[in-house]
């Protein structure tokens, strides 16, 4: 085994061995206990061996994170770097990539064959395989293990999940030999802390020692309207806190960037640094920015040189990597962050602060998850540096001590498949399996192996059923069937029908002193006739009666709820099957595929990666982005790439051009729309112009502060939607059957969208 200059904890040496025997290995570990010791032990193995060895992560910041440690640590010119939009050194014997290109790569398509890409390949490391769990994104991980080699040794790194044990087994299953490596050890264990309003002088410890709640805790008084609104800040008093009980730095969690921004102005004045530490930030700063010209004038520039920063989707990614920098060198003290910055880039921290344990969603309040609060809990205590770490949450109105305490001492919820064939995917298989291996490829999803449990509810309930509808017999005093008693139920509906139309007729015919008529007699007798009859039934008279035709109306019930779940059960069985088969039909009637294999078309749109592959490959294909200059290109692609907004932006008149061709898409989606809700297909088809006249600005080379004036938008936001157009008009280039003339508009495009700040990571 390689010697690490310390002891290895006994989860690392187990996960060694395993992956020293050949075995893959699924490593569940919480957050910050060194899981990656583990995959630089099989970096030196795959070194000592010249093999190569892949470290995927979820997340571009990750990627490149790792690119320049292991550059620092191996040595520049073994390590590669592959994303969505930078390529380095590709051959490389230890090459980091973000999970989606991975994945690309087994497909096999624009990437190269698989064979190519798999040269030497002896190890994979999939770090934070938890994002399994992500709903956008987490089917990713899924293909990436059902596609992967099986000579390939899988190492996948995840933070602590309940059902660790059914990844195991399922990988085991579709790969090779798997072990599990499952330790709930802390290296920095935890201690919790609460902040009550009604006490702002002190931190109370959340739990006794026997683990019950703090008596003490109050819970916070219930707040309406404008008591709320106007309600106080305590963010200076947590912090001052932190700050007495020397508990800092932290990082502070809060679900809101505008909180994030209004709480660092708030503790900006705490005197948080000491004067040479000020020095330090200044010079630091200064030398970064000198780098990074575009940062010259950032609002939130004086706040870093009193020790506080905020870091959130909205800021500049230069931005936010120079606070990441400086927390990192212990000089900025508190960081007021979302819970994105949980998701694993290295920012060690003494104390984590929660704002609140729930959060606001479009429907309204709801408590974290166990893995979510796990997720940034876990962020506390530095390994080496700390003997302990603290998590202190801020006591809010929409929760009550009891639900933290439950919340702290909850475990962590299990993972749960978000596979989901789209039509890339489709296509993909299509072009390398059969319609049957296609399926049984699908059938190896995390979904379909741990579907037990997810049908466990309405299996379930399906039982629930059977034995009502068993314990529904009735013993009828004179052994009639349910048959008869129908017949009967049925017989003295239509008679008191009947009746009540004979006599409405009697009335009417006395009101205008006329004699029945003899159509009416007729009725009549009838109608008696249908009342001997009944008085023919036991039912009659039986005193029973009601409750054996009450019994009877509960069995149809249940009869009918009975298929229902049978129907639900079945669908759910075969949901993933049936989804791949829906998005077949929607490409074979479009002309994307033909026998089951991918026509020109079909290959095009294969290698295409976005939300809806399909619609992407019809507005190429329409010939209706021919025509227009680079900054037009940039606008309408920026339209089709940007989701919904939840909130409302002012709307920015874009060029006639621009408009014209996205009504010219708008009535390709309605075509589309038509043939995906014939099969039930849910794709997304997106034409929101919302940062497109910026974009053509940019490109016709406007200055930054000139984009930014435009609109009251985060910063970061704008960067984000111009790189996803940046990512579209890549793929234009590298894709077959794309027009020369697009092609070459494309690459204009790029080159002009990528200046600073747009082009800085």
């Amino acid at each position: 085994m390689y010697e690490f200059p310390f002891e290895l904890d006994d989860f690392q040496k187990e996960a060694c061995e395993f992956i020293n025997d050949g075995k893959s290995v699924v490593v569940c570990a919480p957050t910050g206990a060194g899981k990656t010791v583990i995959a630089q032990h099989a970096i030196h193995r795959a070194l000592e061996e010249d093999k190569r060895i892949f470290y995927t992560t979820p997340l571009k910041a990750l990627s490149n994170q790792k690119y320049y440690d292991f550059g620092e640590k191996y040595g520049a010119d073994k390590v590669g770097l592959l994303t969505g939009d930078t390529s380095i050194n590709r051959n490389a014997q230890i090459v980091v990539m973000t999970t989606e290109v991975f994945r690309n790569m087994l497909y096999g398509t624009n990437f190269g064959a698989v064979a190519d890409n798999m040269k030497d390949v002896k190890y994979v490391v999939l770090d934070e395989v938890h994002y399994m769990n992500d709903e956008q994104r987490g089917t990713v991980w899924e293909e990436s293990i059902i596609y992967c080699p099986t000579n390939v040794q899988i190492i996948a790194l995840s933070a602590t999940v309940a059902n660790a044990d059914e990844l195991t087994a399922w990988i085991n299953t579709v790969h090779s030999k798997t072990e599990l490596v499952n330790t709930d050890f802390r290296p920095v264990p935890l201690r919790f802390y609460y902040f009550d309003s009604s006490q702002p002088d002190k931190l109370l410890p959340l739990l006794t020692p026997s683990g019950q709640l703090n008596k003490k805790i109050r819970p916070e008084k219930r707040l309406f309207g404008k008591k709320l609104q106007n309600k106080k800040s305590y963010v200076r008093n947590v912090v001052r806190n932190l700050q007495a009980n020397d508990m800092l730095p932290a990082i502070y969690f809060t679900f809101s960037r505008r909180k994030c921004d209004e709480h660092m102005e708030k503790c900006a004045s705490l005197e948080l640094v000491t004067r040479s530490e000020q020095a330090q930030i200044k010079q630091f700063v200064d030398e970064y920015i000198a780098e990074n010209p575009h940062l010259y004038n950032n609002k939130h520039l004086e706040y870093l040189y009193q020790g506080v920063a905020s870091h959130h989707a909205g800021l500049l990614p230069a931005w936010k990597n120079l606070v990441e920098k400086l927390f990192q060198k212990g000089l900025i003290k508190v960081v007021f962050a979302t819970e994105t910055l949980a998701a694993g880039i290295n920012m060690p921290a003494r104390s984590t602060v929660i704002s609140s344990t729930s959060k606001r969603t479009d429907s309204g309040h709801r408590m974290l998850t166990a893995s979510e609060f796990l997720q940034m809990s876990g962020r506390a205590g530095r390994r080496g540096m700390d003997e302990v770490g603290y998590v202190t949450i801020v006591g809010t109105q929409f929760q009550s001590p009891e639900e933290v305490a439950e919340l702290v001492l909850s475990d962590a919820n299990p993972l749960e498949s978000r596979f989901s064939p789209s039509y890339s995917m489709v296509l993909n298989l299509l072009q390398r399996f059969s319609l049957d291996e296609a399926k049984e490829l699908i059938l190896k999803s995390f979904g379909y192996f741990s579907s037990g449990s997810r049908l466990q509810p309405l299996l379930k309930a399906y039982d629930l059923n059977v034995k009502e509808l068993e314990s529904r017999e009735f013993l009828c005093p004179y052994k009639l069937s349910d048959k008869e008693l129908y017949e009967y139920d049925k017989l003295r509906h239509l008679y008191v029908q009947n009746r009540q139309t004979y006599k409405k007729i009697c009335k009417q015919e006395k009101a205008k002193n006329r004699p029945l008529s003899q159509e009416a007699l007729k009725f009549g007798a009838e109608t008696k006739a249908m009342l001997h009859k009944m008085h023919n039934f036991h039912c009659d008279t039986c005193k029973l009666y009601r409750k054996h035709s009450k019994n009877i109306e509960v069995i149809s019930r249940l009869n009918l709820r009975q298929e229902k779940l049978q129907k639900e059960i079945e669908k759910q069985r075969d949901i993933f099957w049936n989804k791949f088969l829906a998005h077949r039909s929607v490409l074979l009637d479009c002309g994307y595929l033909k026998d089951d294999y991918p026509t020109e078309y079909g290959i095009t749109t294969s290698q295409i990666r976005s939300e809806n592959e399909l619609f992407i490959a019809q507005i190429i294909f329409s010939n209706v982005l021919e025509n227009l200059t680079p900054a037009q290109l940039t606008a309408v692609v920026c339209a089709i790439t940007t989701e919904d907004l939840r909130i409302d932006i002012p709307y920015l008149p874009i060029s006639e051009p621009v408009r014209k061709t996205l009504n010219l898409i708008r009535n390709l989606r309605r075509k589309l729309e038509k043939v995906q809700n014939r099969y039930a297909v849910e794709a997304p088809m997106y034409i929101n112009p919302y940062f497109s006249s910026l974009i053509e600005l940019w490109v016709e080379g406007a200055e930054w502060e000139t984009i930014t004036e435009q609109i009251d938008m985060g910063e970061g936001d704008i960067v984000r939607s111009f790189k996803r157009v940046v990512d579209v008009l890549r793929q234009f280039t590298s894709i077959n059957n794309v027009p020369e003339a697009l092609v070459f508009t494309a690459r204009e495009a790029i080159e002009k969208i990528l200046r600073e700040p747009v082009d800085v990571d």
